[in-house]
């Protein structure tokens, strides 16, 4: 069997296997519909409901492709920062550190009051939680270079900004790609939190509703269309970084 179909069978039992587990449950304990929906019920209100998730859902994948964007861009410049500054990186660190001890519920009421309920707030929310893993492991990178690079480029004269774009930067790219990857997979989380505390469309918004109705097996489809969309930014962010980092290929996958 080739490794694409061995792959795609992993893929399948791990999808299969949950499913069959929730009917199982569904089945014995036979819990009332707006506790715990049936998987065919999730199915018949995401075919009934399929063009509102369309529309919530694109404003939901706009905010967190925006969001992921801007959190990878502000990440990214500010591990440079820290690299070409250590006093700009003693500073910067503990309140990179505090804004994210700070509960994403306690900060994002105060987003929505500044942004207001459309997308604005919602992009600043999502790169509030982004921005942090790609800081983190792309400066953890640049500051661990291997030292006889280091005293190589010494050698040669090598100044400060050469040491870091011809050498530090390329050495920490393998780190850069671990917090993009990191960053994509929790992307959703700042969106649709911010779409829970306020907004007037999203997949979030459509779930407090559907919660507050007892509708359970829509706020179930809506759930598993943000499941849907975090693995398919996460899908797109390891197809742009595979070939990212050539000299340093993953050995196994």
């Amino acid at each position: 069997m080739s490794p694409r179909l061995m792959h795609a069978g992993r893929v399948l039992a791990a999808i299969l296997m949950p499913l069959g587990l929730w009917w199982a449950i569904v089945i014995v304990a036979r819990p009332e519909p707006f506790i715990l929906p049936g998987p065919d019920r999730v199915v018949l209100a995401f075919i009934r409901r399929w063009p509102e998730l369309l529309s919530h859902g694109a404003t939901t994948a706009l905010e967190i492709v925006l969001g992921l964007i801007a959190g990878c861009v502000v990440g990214a410049g500010l591990a440079l920062l820290m690299a070409l500054s250590p006093r700009f990186g003693r500073l910067a660190t503990p309140v990179i550190v505090a804004s994210q001890s700070l509960p994403t519920f306690a900060i994002a009421p105060v987003l929505v009051l500044w942004f207001g309920f459309g997308l604005m707030s919602k992009v600043v929310m999502a790169t509030i939680v982004i921005f942090f893993p790609v800081a983190s492991a792309f400066h953890d990178g640049l500051t661990r270079t291997d030292a006889g690079l280091l005293d190589l480029a010494n050698l040669y004269g090598a100044d400060g900004w050469q040491r870091l774009t011809v050498i530090r930067v390329p050495a920490a790219l393998p780190g850069l790609v671990s917090g993009l990857r990191m960053a994509a997979t929790v992307a959703p989380i700042g969106a649709i939190i911010g779409e829970w505390v306020g907004a007037s469309s999203g997949l979030g918004l459509v779930m407090m509703q559907a919660n507050a109705r007892l509708q359970t097996d829509f706020m179930f489809a809506a759930l598993a269309v943000v499941v849907a969309l975090a693995v398919a930014i996460r899908l797109l962010v390891d197809a742009l970084t595979r070939h990212l980092v050539p000299w340093a290929p993953e050995t196994a996958r």
